[in-house]
């Protein structure tokens, strides 16, 4: 089969979330011509392997694209998400970039895409179905929407034995379950296993009926002040709480007891210090449903699984053929070294800001779209590894605010955020003759500079 030749000016390899908001931004703020490459069968990235019961842990109102809103982007009233803005369920996100797709990105007439295809390498890639091959002329740049592709259970396998008769399955087939089990035991620490805790609350099992198997406490970011919107007032108080126990902070340990208390970082179980930290969200609701949950091992990963006992680094627990295992300990956030976003003909997608995927990616096609020396593009897109551990927090939170600055300086990049919906803090500024925004703003403000030193010494303490 003869290899089929396309040209293009940027070439992306990935179609979830960073790919569709990156070529969203681009050819909203360019004439571009853009090809884009996926090896599902539709846009979406691990949101097509995502659990059925899985909701986004931040509003929908800032998450997807910029130019089409996720939703209806209105707060809950009523519900266990009460009071917050809406989150958005896995088969919704998944219906949204489709109608990105075909609504949005494939009418401009600068995209073109190509479902079903394993990117080779080399500006290469071959449909899956077909077989046909397909060599990339690149005018511009190839854009890696992958490097930081999450790992999930549905396409991980448990890291650890599973032997003879033992019930272990994927957290995406615990609502599929036919037969009761006696118990229920949950392997593993991060957002996965908390979703599938309260999915099981939820749906009526009793509480004395689940084991938790946490290798790590995590901390957690508190949902009340991960908002935006009518609520902008609340996400900049967070800010502002944030700055103020780092600039008050005596110690690394001090600032997490100091985030604690200013209820910006949560724990399960008060009594461990964590040693995980991933920027899930959580309420103070669903909290009190965890620690409902009193059968809590904590003796570190498990080794494996035999029909009457679980083998783990510290210990041995029973099972039975009876108990059910869901696997929830899949690494999840995908942990690769921040490289530079930009050199000669690649951009390499990853956060700024931590967390929030789609807007880091829209600001870089933004920045890509509007700016030309590459230097000056890395000053204002620093890249920020995912985090895995609390001092990845203090790391995060440096780049953040320092990125922040920086757009701060740029008219034309303060413009784009004011009109970005992926920007959780637009509006802040029309919101500034609220009493309680301004106690914030003057809080920020009097501790920012003490805080930026305070972290940066803890993370050269910490790293030395």
């Amino acid at each position: 089969m003869p290899t089929q030749r396309l040209e293009t000016d940027y070439l992306v390899v990935g179609c979830g979330a960073a790919g569709m908001a990156f070529a969203d931004a681009l050819v909203t703020d360019s004439d571009a011509k853009v090809l884009m490459v996926d090896r599902r069968h539709a846009p979406g990235g691990h949101w097509h392997d995502a659990y059925p019961f899985v909701r986004l842990h931040q509003p929908s109102a800032y998450y997807g694209v910029n130019s089409l809103p996720l939703g209806s982007e209105t707060i809950d009233r009523h519900g266990p998400n009460q009071g917050f803005y809406e989150r958005a369920s896995a088969p919704e996100i998944c219906a949204y970039y489709d109608r990105v797709m075909q609504k949005r990105l494939l009418p401009s007439g600068q995209v073109r895409y190509f479902p079903m295809c394993e990117y080779l390498g080399e500006r290469r890639f071959v449909s899956r179905l077909s077989g046909e091959q397909h060599e990339v002329k690149v005018r511009k740049k190839l854009v890696d929407a992958t490097y930081l592709e999450p790992f999930v259970p549905a396409s991980c396998k448990p890291p650890f034995e599973v032997l003879g008769e033992v019930r272990c399955v994927p957290i995406n087939e615990l609502s599929r379950m036919a037969e009761q089990a006696d118990r229920y035991t949950i392997i593993g620490a991060g957002k996965t296993a908390i979703d599938a805790c309260l999915w099981l609350l939820e749906m009526g099992v009793p509480p004395d009926a689940i084991r938790w198997i946490k290798p790590r406490e995590a901390w957690l970011v508190n949902r009340v002040f991960a908002q935006g919107g009518e609520l902008v007032g609340t996400l900049f108080e967070g800010i502002s709480l944030q700055v103020e126990a780092a600039a008050q902070a005596t110690s690394i340990d001090n600032l997490f007891d100091r985030l604690n208390a200013a209820d910006q970082l949560l724990r399960v179980d008060e009594g461990l210090t964590p040693t995980m930290y991933k920027a899930a969200t959580v309420s103070a609701g669903e909290l009190g449903q965890l620690r409902q949950i009193r059968d809590v091992v904590r003796f570190g990963r498990i080794r494996r699984i035999e029909r009457s006992a679980i083998v783990l680094d510290e210990g041995t627990i029973p099972t039975s053929p009876r108990h059910l295992h869901v696997h929830c300990a899949a690494p999840g956030l995908n942990p690769a070294p921040a490289v530079p976003m930009f050199t000669a003909d690649r951009i390499t997608l990853q956060p700024i800001r931590t967390g929030l995927i789609p807007f880091n990616a829209a600001l870089v096609g933004f920045v890509e779209a509007t700016r030309e020396d590459i230097a000056e593009k890395n000053r204002l897109c620093p890249p920020n590894r995912l985090p895995d551990i609390p001092l990845d927090w203090v790391r995060g939170t440096l780049i953040g605010v320092q990125a922040d600055y920086l757009w701060s300086k740029d008219r034309a990049i303060s413009e784009w955020l004011e009109r970005a919906r992926l920007n959780a803090s637009r509006g802040l500024q029309q919101r500034m003759a609220n009493p309680r925004v301004q106690q914030a703003s003057k809080r920020y403000a009097e501790n920012v500079r003490r805080a930026l030193q305070k972290l940066q010494q803890f993370l050269l303490q910490a790293t030395a």
